[in-house]
């Protein structure tokens, strides 16, 4: 399975990807990027079958790359892992055509049950 990874923070994408395999999702085929627009570009080369994304990050947020993405694609599940759990940021995300919000911090077992529907 094709899965984007966009995070700012390297430690972050290192985490994610360590906890994935710890989940039992051992046979994906990450591609990281480090923000909205480094994502965007890297979806020119790399059709994902599942973008995780952060809300945070510089230069082009979690939320404004969504709702571009979505201009493009409204199929391919978008989920957002990040710190924003208030009931409105999950809200807007779900507006903008999140499918799911997973609220950091995560164990492998919360990504199990979180992501198992988009990464089987």
């Amino acid at each position: 399975m094709k899965v984007l990874l966009v995070d700012d923070s390297r430690a972050m994408r290192m985490v994610l990807k360590s906890s994935l395999r710890k989940a039992g999702f051992s046979e994906l085929e990450v591609v990281e990027a480090e923000n909205g627009q480094d994502a965007q570009e890297k979806l020119r080369a790399f059709s994902p079958e599942v973008i995780l994304s952060d809300w945070n990050m510089p230069v082009m947020d979690g939320l404004e790359f969504l709702r571009h993405f979505r201009s493009q694609d409204a199929l391919t599940p978008f989920v957002f892992i990040t710190t924003e759990q208030t009931q409105a940021k999950r809200r807007e995300a779900v507006e903008a055509g999140a499918n799911k919000v997973v609220g950091k911090p995560f164990t492998p077992q919360k990504l199990y049950d979180e992501l198992s529907e988009f990464l089987s």
